[in-house]
């Protein structure tokens, strides 16, 4: 993958600023409101909290908030984004399906016995609004969840990412032969139609939550020791516009992280079209392809999100 230049970028928040006079953004911050966009081409608009949830989310115009994102070259690609040219250091991705035997090994000790008792608890909370208790009891609950599941194998190390708001991020770390990290993630928050409604979440992403933490499970219980390091991230505050997320990877950018790749599982107990389907709307294609071969989904069901003409929250 490789950067844009800087000149670009640069240009991006440019065109940026020019919408947001500059005694702007501190005047709206004091007013508790936040920047978000919904679209590259989106320069941006302040909203409440609230209005986050009751007049965009539960109306499914999806945005990012990008009130904390201070990185030039991020707001840049934010302007305008091409994940095949975005990248950083080109990973070669495998073309062909191969240790297959040792993946069925792994697949063979998965059940739903696990996901569905997980799903449940999660669904039960009364939500998992970042900004409200029940979303910091959730996270409590999922990281002593995940930490009872990784206790199989004293390497693998869980950690939480504290944030602005009190709901932490979870990071499950299986250490390999390799720093180079590959990350499989997904949402653990959930809302109803405003910031207080109820919201169990269950499909949104209570569903993607549950398949990764299974994974994890196997992984873990068979001992498994991959080659590049792997993490398990259970991202909290997406609702909001990604802010989970994009604290992490803030992070990690700013400690020259070498992620490879990034899978992200999100509403896996439905599909409209029945059948487990690999979105490719910002994403590396290069990736997508792979990626579908090894879950033998068939070139019909790699599609654009319906939602390809705003930010995607995959």
């Amino acid at each position: 993958m490789r950067f844009q230049t800087s000149l670009a970028a640069l240009l991006g928040v440019a065109s940026l600023a020019t919408a947001i006079p500059a005694a702007e953004p501190q005047e709206k911050s004091k007013a508790g409101l936040r920047l978000i966009k919904t679209s590259e081409a989106d320069p941006g608009v302040w909203v409440s909290e609230e209005d986050k949830i009751s007049k965009y989310r539960a109306k499914n115009i999806n945005f990012i908030d990008i009130t904390d994102i201070k990185d030039p070259e991020t707001l840049g690609r934010l302007n305008k984004f091409d994940a095949d040219t975005a990248r950083v250091a080109a990973a070669v991705y495998p073309t062909t399906v191969s240790h297959q035997a040792e993946a069925n090994g792994l697949i063979s000790r998965a059940t739903t016995s696990g996901p569905q008792t997980w799903l449940r608890t999660l669904s039960d909370f009364y939500n998992r609004y970042y900004r409200s208790s029940y979303g910091t009891e959730s996270s409590t609950w999922l990281f002593n969840q995940v930490k009872s599941i990784a206790s199989s194998n004293p390497a693998i190390v869980v950690t939480q990412f504290s944030h602005s708001y009190s709901q932490p991020s979870i990071i499950a770390r299986i250490p390999g032969s390799s720093p180079n990290t590959v990350i499989v993630g997904a949402h653990f928050d959930s809302t109803g139609g405003s910031a207080t409604a109820r919201g169990p979440g269950a499909d949104d992403n209570g569903s993607g939550i549950v398949v990764i933490m299974e994974a994890l499970r196997v992984l873990a219980s068979s001992r498994f020791t991959p080659k590049n390091t792997m993490e398990f991230h259970f991202y909290s505050g997406e609702e909001g516009g990604l802010l989970g997320s994009a604290d992490i990877w803030r992070n990690y950018k700013s400690t020259a992280k070498r992620v490879l790749a990034f899978v992200n599982t999100d509403m896996a107990g439905y599909s409209p079209s029945g059948k487990i389907s690999v979105y490719n709307d910002y994403a590396d294609t290069s990736l997508t392809i792979p990626v579908a071969m090894a879950a033998r989904i068939t070139p019909a069901h790699i599609q654009m999100d319906s939602r390809q003409h705003t930010f995607a929250t995959r």
